[in-house]
């Protein structure tokens, strides 16, 4: 089905991209987030053998596998650096929930967090409701879910996760467009620079080999990426 706010989300997540940097010197952060579930620790049976004259590298196909873990990244798209990330064997909506409490602990000195995410279920849960309403000392009665208030349906609580006063801000992609999400473009680097080609000899190695990779990419590569993307302008 289409969303019927496609439009205005794509503006407003395009907003959020292209005044990143000056709400950061206000003191805002601005990250984009998203998981990346069932990653694979495998273990090739045999080491690689590299390429040399005549020869392309050659690897083992056979592998043995370690179980899976699932990782929560930020990406934040003023300074283009992965912050606070998480990980563990599921993706819940309590894992979400505290992935986001860790994240805005993390800096306890800015003065507004905007989240950009997909429609996932998680993304927009009684549970998230019920943390951005305590951090933003809204005490009131939030409702029922299923049944009335804030807590009714995705669509009420994605409204109210979306209220631009709140110190904590959710900014949606439209459905199907998970692509203007920019953590994406960052997950891919990951899939290409180390998991597509990793050894991993349990999950523990898994989950040490990809929090090296974080802290090697914001020393040496980080950068915000350049959004060019504007899609249909809403008239004013």
């Amino acid at each position: 089905m289409p969303d019927e706010r496609r439009d205005e989300k794509i503006a407003d997540v395009n907003a959020v991209y292209h005044t990143a940097t000056e709400r950061a010197q206000r003191g805002e952060r601005t990250v984009s987030t998203d998981e990346m579930t069932g990653v694979q620790a495998l273990e090739r049976k045999h080491p690689t053998l590299p390429a040399r004259p005549g020869k392309v590298e050659r690897r083992e196909f056979e592998y043995v596998r370690h179980g899976t873990l699932s990782f929560m990244i930020n990406f934040d798209v003023a300074t283009g650096q992965v912050v606070t990330p998480s990980c563990g064997p599921t993706r819940t909506e309590a894992d979400f929930v505290a992935h986001i409490r860790q994240t805005v602990a993390s800096d306890p000195a800015a003065t507004r967090w905007h989240f950009v995410t997909d429609n996932l279920d998680i993304h927009q849960s009684a549970s998230l409701v019920r943390y951005v309403a305590q951090a933003t000392g809204d005490e009131g009665d939030l409702g029922r879910k299923g049944k009335d208030g804030i807590l009714r349906s995705m669509r009420t609580r994605a409204a109210f996760l979306s209220d631009p006063t709140h110190p904590i801000v959710f900014h949606y992609t439209p459905k199907h467009a998970s692509w203007m999400n920019q953590v994406e473009i960052w997950l891919s680097i990951l899939v290409r620079k180390l998991l597509r080609r990793g050894n991993f000899t349990s999950t523990h190695d898994l989950r040490a080999k990809v929090l090296a990779f974080i802290a090697y990419f914001n020393r040496t590569m980080a950068k915000p990426f350049k959004w060019t993307y504007q899609g249909k302008v809403l008239a004013a």
